[in-house]
């Protein structure tokens, strides 16, 4: 990590961040999930974001939304030293981070019905066909997030990668309790407030097209 970097992780950390062991098998995970009202010291609707990276998209949503709470989950310590430092810098309270596995956190520290939306916002595509099971996005995991999702919350995918965009589009349309909030059932249309990232723009410069997901979690009949 940079020196900026360490000395807001140092500073910071133990109030906005908390560690989950990366190898601890579900057996062993806390009987209780996360008690995210007292961590935030508030109740409000919570967005869990998946893959935060350097925060910079992060951090700007929460601070367009201060009545919504804001999870980050990512595993690369840098990128959570820099998010670390927009909250420092913005004076954002309302956004929590945790280092570990996307998938763990779902499984073993968030209750059914927590969230009021999910967030997955250029995963790693794993291009080559022979590394495609390594993908996040795929009827398991989807299946997993929605069961998060209180009803009506929102699961929101979005990569610049046009043969993954056509795998989350199958998954997420296979899943009976997410419905395609697109007026004709296909991409949606990009939302002016999700931030446009320098990642994003070079994807655009080198010419591929990105694609956005919205779905939202049905009503119980």
């Amino acid at each position: 990590m940079t020196d900026g970097q360490e000395h807001a992780w140092r500073q910071s950390w133990s109030t906005y961040g908390r560690e989950l062991p990366l190898n601890e098998p579900l057996s062993s995970a806390p009987g209780e999930p996360l008690d995210l009202p007292r961590w935030f010291g508030r109740t409000a609707p919570v967005i869990m974001e998946i893959g935060s990276g350097m925060g910079e998209s992060t951090a700007a949503l929460a601070a367009a939304a201060p009545d919504r709470d804001h999870l980050a989950v990512e595993v690369y310590q840098p990128g959570l030293g820099q998010l670390l430092m927009r909250i420092r810098e913005q004076g954002l309270t309302n956004l929590r981070l945790l280092r570990g596995d996307a998938v763990r956190v779902l499984t073993a520290y968030l209750g059914p019905g927590t969230l009021a939306g999910i967030r997955v916002y250029f995963p790693d595509p794993w291009p080559k066909r022979k590394h495609h099971k390594r993908r996040l996005i795929q009827p398991e995991f989807v299946a997993l997030a929605a069961s998060r999702l209180h009803p009506g919350g929102t699961l929101h995918l979005a990569t610049d990668w046009a043969h993954y965009a056509a795998q989350m589009y199958e998954v997420c349309e296979g899943e009976p309790t997410l419905r395609n909030t697109a007026a004709d059932g296909g991409w949606s249309p990009r939302p002016d407030w999700r931030p446009l990232t320098k990642f994003e723009q070079r994807a655009r410069i080198e010419g591929r097209e990105v694609r956005d997901l919205i779905y939202r979690r049905a009503d119980p009949e």
